[in-house]
């Protein structure tokens, strides 16, 4: 089997996730900076993974007609491109399961009594005769669903059409996603990332193997797209001096035996994927330096080794172009040692 070294790996998920080069403002570059999905759960979560890849990011930006929100893997709050509702979607359950029946059921009630207009998640579910607002979360796997969350007050939602997508070729290509941004993985580690159970998890993979190649990693056996491992021998470009990665992003959205390939250390493990509420990675020349947490304008920089001046010139100067909304003042940085 072909083995795939750390370094080979780091320099490819940042190379595929547009996390070295910035790419060009437009709903193109929107598209691919969310072709893995832009986990939202903290607030303004996606627009900060926007700000890391593409030029001109604006505190605006999710409004963008090219995106659309909603509730995607592990019912979490997501922000994907409007063309790939489906995959992140239809994508995520089999069609005729438990789920999908009961996602069927709220989305035909919600459908009838809004009409297509938003409405407050706690007057739907209310409106459809649901105990909780969360149940509601279940009609996401139809694509039938989107909401409308900035962090503050509860989320609109509201419904639309079905996507026009086999449900079969959307779990598909959901995995396609998987390993395109994380160059290797396993069915466990993409049912993990994208909440889907062993089984089904297991069985796209198994559908996916003629365009799968074993690989080896640092952290065991995995898997790859037979048409992404050319990117594996591009030679290494330098990597982006700095980027504040938010809580959630999809560089470090991993569970398991793939964060040890990421972050080798246990104890900085601890650090970057607490029990709690995850911080937000610093990335500096290409790996994770450190974390960083925001309250207001004040951006809190815990780093793990001792950072260059150039270096921290660096990292202040990606806080400072933060596309904060409802920040009018300029982004201070206050250094901390682990």
């Amino acid at each position: 089997m072909m083995h795939l070294s750390r370094e080979q790996i780091l320099a490819y998920r940042r190379r595929a996730t547009a996390l070295d080069r910035r790419l060009p403002p437009g709903p193109e570059s929107l598209r691919q900076a969310a072709w893995p999905g832009l986990a939202d759960s903290m607030p303004r979560a996606a627009l900060l993974s926007i700000h890391a890849r593409v030029e001109g990011t604006q505190p605006g930006t999710l409004e963008d007609d090219s995106l659309v929100q909603l509730w995607g893997p592990r019912y979490s709050v997501y922000v994907v491109a409007g063309v790939d509702r489906a995959v992140f979607t239809l994508g995520r359950t089999s069609e005729g399961s438990r789920h999908w029946e009961l996602g069927e059921d709220i989305a035909d009630r919600l459908d009838a009594e809004l009409g297509g207009q938003p409405m407050l998640v706690g007057e739907a579910a209310r409106a459809v005769g649901l105990g909780h607002h969360t149940a509601l979360r279940y009609a996401a796997v139809t694509g039938r669903v989107l909401v409308r969350w900035d962090g503050a007050r509860q989320p609109h939602l509201w419904t639309m059409p079905r996507p026009e997508m086999d449900p079969h070729e959307a779990r598909l290509e959901l995995a396609r996603r998987f390993l395109t941004a994380f160059g290797a993985g396993t069915s466990t580690s993409f049912g993990d990332w994208a909440g889907v159970r062993t089984k089904p998890a297991a069985a796209v993979f198994e559908a996916l193997r003629p365009e799968l190649t074993a690989v080896t990693t640092s952290v065991g056996d995995a898997w790859s797209l037979t048409e992404n491992l050319a990117a594996f021998d591009v030679p290494e470009e330098e990597p982006a001096a700095a980027r504040l990665l938010p809580s959630g992003d999809t560089y470090f959205l991993l569970q398991g035996v793939d964060r040890e390939l990421l972050v080798p250390e246990a104890d900085r493990r601890a650090l970057l994927w607490p029990a709690r509420v995850w911080p937000g990675a610093l990335l500096v020349d290409g790996e994770i330096a450190g974390v960083w947490r925001r309250a207001q304008h004040v951006v809190t920089v815990q780093v793990w080794t001792p950072l260059s001046a150039a270096q921290r010139a660096a990292v202040e100067a990606e806080a400072a172009g933060l596309p904060l909304p409802g920040v009018d003042r300029d982004i201070v940085v206050v250094w901390a040692e682990a």
